[in-house]
């Protein structure tokens, strides 16, 4: 890759930026992308693949002569990355992209001595959700809910027990009180009052 190429794609990457709406590709990590700009050259040329990371770090991808249908790949990017075109399109693959390849990928296309921007896009790789995690984060919720619920329940269980002995001590106190002060009334006798005893050192008078 030539030295000028990456010069000069730099210079142009942020012209081109900054004059046109670059648009977003999100990505799962551990999925395929494609990556797509349009070839805008009329007759067979270079077309390569550059990446920026941070705004600062730029980074050549890949290239391919329009007389060789294999790409060349830059440092960094020979696994897992493929290239191809047509007339029309420019083509960037990348398989099982992870977080590290998150940044702004732009094709060029070679046009006298220059390198065309053409099109910027930005790829956000998202992390992959862990499976596990999610069912795990639904156990735990579940756990929770199941917690407050028996809290609840041993508290109103605790307060009617509470109240049930109180109940029972004020009965056993009524039912004492009761009994200390209850005197059973003496019997009446049921024989004539002629037949019962006379008291001794009374004087009973007979009167007709």
């Amino acid at each position: 890759m030539r030295s000028f190429t990456l010069i000069t794609a730099l210079l142009l990457c942020w012209i081109s930026v900054s004059a046109s709406e670059s648009h977003t590709v999100e990505v799962q990590s551990g999925g395929d992308v494609t990556l797509m700009c349009s070839n805008i050259s009329s007759v067979p040329t270079t077309t390569e693949w550059f990446r920026v990371i941070n705004r600062t770090k730029l980074s050549c991808v890949s290239s391919m002569n329009p007389y060789d249908s294999n790409a060349s790949f830059c440092d960094g990017f020979q696994n897992g990355f493929e290239m191809n075109s047509n007339i029309s399109t420019v083509f960037l693959k990348i398989k099982r992209v992870d977080l590290s390849d998150s940044g702004l990928y732009f094709c060029g296309i070679y046009i006298g001595r220059h390198t065309v921007i053409v099109n910027a896009t930005y790829l956000k790789v998202q992390e992959e959700s862990d499976g596990m995690t999610n069912v795990m984060i639904v156990i735990l919720g579940a756990l929770t809910v199941l917690t407050v619920f028996l809290t609840i329940v041993v508290i109103v269980l605790a307060v009617k027990i509470r109240r049930l002995q109180t109940g029972t001590d004020l009965g056993s106190d009524d039912l004492n009180y009761a009994a200390l002060n209850f005197q059973a009334k003496p019997k009446r006798s049921s024989r004539p009052a002629s037949e019962r005893e006379l008291e001794p050192h009374v004087v009973y008078a007979a009167t007709r």
